[in-house]
């Protein structure tokens, strides 16, 4: 019990270290949501709205890597920026920038694989209409993709909560160091193996908290989407 009332101090008297460590998290994962966002929409778009042959197997693959095994990417990644590897030179393995690269390699299939199923119904829905006022490719995407908004949000709400739930590939490529790529989920498994129960517990409660501020906005967006107009 001792520990629990510990956690609960260290999270309302507003402990500077916990909240370093969650503040982190949040800046780490909204990075990788929002580069994610860039390069999964608009390949979600372009495969639910152009057929090339090949694209059934891109669209399998792409559903296939929505289960991508974290350490896996985090072994990657830490290959690339090893100094030994292509990317080396760049220095920024054991970095916030490697766990943001590490994450948005996690979450690119999910936004780009929601994106595209969401589209593809718009699109059939649409068709008719856009093709009628001979509307060119890049509009056709645009305008979906607009008018999808608040079901995207979800895709990018589906993105963050795999992002900030991570722990193997942020372990790998950022280290894990004290005040400089310590995150809550990597915490929370130190601090775990040393016996610092109120400290897990604390951010354990946060990440807690967090996760079901994020599924409570994913279902906020998905209402509001289903009550606009046609």
């Amino acid at each position: 019990m001792s520990d629990h009332l510990s956690a609960w101090q260290l999270v309302l008297g507003g402990d500077p270290a916990l909240f370093a460590i969650v503040g982190l998290s949040l800046a780490v994962s909204l990075s990788a949501v929002a580069l994610a966002a860039l390069a999964g929409m608009p390949l979600g778009a372009l495969l639910a709205l152009t057929r090339f042959p090949g694209r059934s197997a891109l669209v399998v693959l792409l559903n296939a890597l929505m289960g991508l095994p974290p350490v896996v990417v985090g072994l990657a990644v830490y290959l690339l920026l090893s100094r030994s590897g292509p990317l080396g030179a760049m220095g920024i393995l054991f970095t916030p920038s490697a766990m943001v690269i590490a994450q948005t390699i996690l979450i690119v299939p999910i936004i780009a694989a929601l994106t595209r199923q969401t589209v593809e119904d718009l699109w059939v829905e649409y068709r008719d209409e856009l093709s009628a006022m001979d509307v060119s490719p890049a509009g056709r995407m645009m305008t979906l993709l607009w008018d999808a908004r608040f079901s995207l949000l979800t895709a990018l709400l589906a993105g963050f909560g795999r992002a900030a739930a991570e722990v193997g590939a942020v372990m790998i490529v950022g280290g894990n160091i004290d005040h400089v790529t310590r995150v809550m989920t990597t915490t929370i498994a130190l601090e775990t193996s040393k016996g610092n129960l109120a400290l897990a517990l604390g951010l354990g409660f946060l990440l807690i908290l967090l996760s079901l501020l994020v599924n409570g906005a994913a279902s906020i967006a998905g209402g509001i989407s289903r009550r606009m107009p046609a």
